[in-house]
């Protein structure tokens, strides 16, 4: 057995973190902040913090220069895996072509889905490496990659494929969930049933996912059919998430409030039964406001989900067509800025509550026994990282105690 290396690292102005475990409502505000502190890191996972000058012996000393440290975000929400491009509907879109019109002439998803079938697994790997490495560095260092371009089971299962390649080329964690994003527009009684008695239980038996996704709209797929994809990923040991009230509340929310998924993202036509429903679940609820910077969409009631007592999760959304953005942090910022959270309950909302999004309870807070995933700031004040725009507040990302680097 290799002798077992500690290092302490010093030189913390201030160390910042939320409470352990998924926290709700107004507890999402009460964070530890620590001044002069220091941080005993030991076989990648945290051993002791508090000041400096009360810090035990370490093998090594590494000093931070007097900076603030957070605990690392999480993302738990991406479509990092694509081909082709959106760019030709964005141009559309602001000059104000509706949707309909850009899907009849071939762009929108479909063409997203077109592209992403048509890519080998190299391709995607390669397409979805600099995206990863764009969301670590902007301080995310766990993060979940969705499928859900592919539509025919083989791109699907191509996708998953990428994610767990792309697992061996960064340090940071990677969580796979298989997506259901739109119906076909032929056969739709007997997809379902094939995704149901195929797809799920290969993708589980393969392991090429840790949980199911289904968009549930009036122009995805309904209350009932998405009924049917929770119980098979049940059945399959797969846990569940949903996308739900991004433009209409037909019910997905309170269904996966009732069965106990994971989260529910968007949320940003949810009303007072939505938000009810969130507040007396455990299932947390996604915030994704760079959809709402990109499309214009009103901004999911962060404010009044925190207020009904609501477990609050914030996450980039990143994709090419409803919102290209590639920064965590961005996203904790513009959760301030368009979702009314405050910078602490931001944090809470891209840390530990985040990691609660995708079933996770090892990381998201500098507390002993949690992975030490965490953040060195260029300052040392912490409310850099929720009030910077258009630079990077980040200046070093460490994970389970290792300097990330490309």
């Amino acid at each position: 057995m290799p002798e077992r290396k500690s290092t302490l690292f010093v030189g913390i102005a201030q160390l910042v973190t939320s409470q352990a475990g998924p926290q709700r409502g107004a507890a999402m505000r009460s964070l530890t902040l620590i001044s002069g502190a220091a941080l005993l890191v030991q076989d990648g996972l945290i051993a002791w913090v508090g000041s400096e000058k009360d810090a035990p012996p370490a093998d090594q000393i590494h000093d931070l220069g007097g900076v603030a440290v957070t605990p690392a975000l999480t993302d738990p929400h991406t479509h990092a895996v694509w081909a082709g491009d959106r760019l030709a509907d964005f141009e559309a879109r602001v000059q104000g072509v509706p949707y309909e019109t850009i899907l009849a002439q071939g762009g929108g998803i479909r063409s997203t889905m077109r592209a992403t079938a048509a890519a080998t697994l190299p391709e995607l790997v390669a397409l979805a490496l600099p995206r990863v490495h764009s969301l670590t560095r902007s301080g995310a260092t766990t993060l979940e990659i969705k499928s859900g371009y592919g539509l025919d089971f083989d791109a699907e299962i191509r996708m998953l494929e990428a994610v767990r390649l792309l697992q061996t080329q960064t340090s940071a964690t990677l969580l796979p969930t298989l997506l259901l994003h739109v119906p076909p527009s032929e056969g739709r009684a007997g997809y379902v049933q094939d995704v149901c008695r195929t797809l799920i239980p290969r993708v589980a038996g393969e392991r090429l996912a840790t949980a199911v996704d289904v968009f549930c709209e009036r122009e995805a797929f309904t209350v009932e059919e998405t009924r049917q994809f929770f119980a098979a990923a049940r059945q399959s040991g797969l846990s569940i998430k949903l996308h739900a009230d991004q433009f209409h509340a037909i019910g997905g929310t309170e269904l996966a409030c009732d069965q106990g998924a994971l989260s529910v993202d968007h949320l940003e036509a949810s009303g007072e039964a939505q938000i009810a429903a969130l507040g007396r679940s455990s299932t947390v609820a996604t915030i994704l406001p760079g959809v709402t910077l990109h499309l214009g969409l009103p901004a999911a009631p962060a404010r009044q989900l925190i207020d009904a007592g609501a477990c609050v999760a914030l996450g980039t959304d990143l994709n090419p067509g409803s919102s290209p953005l590639y920064s965590a942090q961005l996203a904790l910022a513009l959760g301030v800025r368009l979702n009314r959270l405050t910078p602490a309950e931001a944090l809470t909302a891209a840390t530990v509550n985040a990691a609660a999004a995708l079933g996770l309870t090892d990381r998201g807070t500098l507390f002993p026994g949690m992975r030490a995933d965490f953040l060195a700031l260029h300052s040392a004040d912490w409310r850099d990282l929720p009030s910077t725009l258009g630079a990077t507040p980040v200046r070093s990302v460490f994970v389970a105690g290792q300097e990330f680097s490309l």
